[in-house]
């Protein structure tokens, strides 16, 4: 498998930009920093995923002034050529997006990454051990993602009932009840506590799976010194209905609920210390990069298939040392590198691409 070509009009920074790739080889994206190499990236894995790993917002993807931006690529999946359009469309209230492949939209977020998987490292993925639960749980749903693809209806449904109760809990403060408040959380309890416990299941089938992979790759990045383990981590104890209950003074105060999968983690132990808070810069790091090789070595075999490969300025965020066993253990394929600063010496791109004199 392997994207072909990428044509991107008002895209972030881009007015036009065209581009041809070798899908069976390395190409560096190299050029300074603010020229648009991480939205060449981003554009892609919107294809592939429906959301971009940089923002939330699709307005955020729009040239300033455009009212419209468009992204289309071709790429070859088991033999199967894919043809994906991305068009984002400016409204008096809103952006609308359309994403379609061989121009069909999507039945489901599951059609997408069961069509052309991607797996993407970042400087903040490469310090997710030391950053904010978030960071973990992107990681961790991305990972069932990528080796389940219906686990994105899962999550995409358990977001949908987060988001009804908590607008339910901020209508106490338009005057409703606790009374009429309890009643109507009872209407969404029972969904929101099904669909988490899918998506808390899945996520724990796929760490469980990862585990053992992670500690291997350790071995590698740290040369045989220190083991890794990852357990899953809940933010309830006992049932997740009693623990809503419980929990439905605070989530009132507060306007939001302060239990569930959206508030969970990834407990990640280096020989037997907590490694988000106790391990050093240099051995968080190599444990990142531990599970981000990992995941997606797991999900090349588990689905027998090779995903695209995307490393944004990762190079910058670690040590010579790093990056070159970083390199050693990258997998075959096509990866798209960008980059602002000379390359590792063991990086051999078969192109090298100047974003700023390729349409920018």
């Amino acid at each position: 498998m392997g994207l072909h070509s990428l044509h991107l009009t008002r895209f972030r920074t881009f007015d036009e930009y065209q581009i041809e790739l070798d899908p069976d080889n390395v190409t560096v994206f190299l050029s300074p920093n603010g020229t648009g190499k991480t939205s060449i990236l981003e554009a892609i894995y919107m294809m592939a995923t429906g959301s971009s790993f940089r923002t939330s917002n699709s307005r955020d993807l729009m040239m300033t002034g455009s009212d419209r931006t468009s992204a289309h690529a071709i790429a070859t999946s088991q033999l199967r050529r894919l043809e994906f359009d991305l068009t984002l469309t400016r409204g008096a209230r809103a952006v609308t997006k359309k994403l379609t492949i061989n121009k069909q939209r999507p039945t489901s977020l599951s059609v997408l990454y069961e069509a052309f998987p991607v797996t993407v490292f970042t400087p903040e993925g490469v310090d997710m051990v030391r950053r904010d639960p978030s960071e973990r749980r992107t990681f961790i749903t991305h990972l069932a993602t990528s080796l389940n693809p219906r686990v994105s209806d899962i999550a995409e449904r358990f977001e949908r009932v987060l988001k009804q109760r908590n607008a339910v809990l901020r209508s106490h403060h338009d005057g409703a009840t606790l009374g009429q408040l309890q009643d109507q959380l009872a209407v969404w309890d029972e969904e929101f506590v099904r669909s988490a416990e899918d998506l808390v299941a899945a996520r724990e089938t796929s760490l469980t799976l990862l585990g053992p992979v992670v500690d291997s790759y350790y071995t590698e990045l740290a040369q045989g010194r220190g083991r890794v383990v990852v357990h899953y981590e809940t933010s309830w104890t006992g049932s997740l209905g009693t623990a809503l209950r419980e929990a439905i003074h605070r989530d009132v105060a507060r306007g939001y609920t302060t239990v569930g999968p959206h508030r969970d983690d990834v407990s990640i132990h280096l020989d037997g210390r907590d490694a988000r808070r106790q391990a050093s810069q240099g051995e968080q790091r190599s444990v990142a990069l531990a599970l981000l090789l990992a995941g997606d070595s797991l999900v090349r075999s588990e689905r027998a298939l090779e995903p695209l490969l995307m490393l944004d300025d990762v190079f910058s965020e670690l040590d010579p040392h790093r990056s070159a066993q970083l390199l050693s253990l990258l997998p075959s394929g096509q990866t798209l590198v960008t980059a602002a600063s000379p390359l590792p010496p063991g990086l051999q791109p078969a192109d090298m691409v100047d974003v700023t004199k390729r349409g920018a």
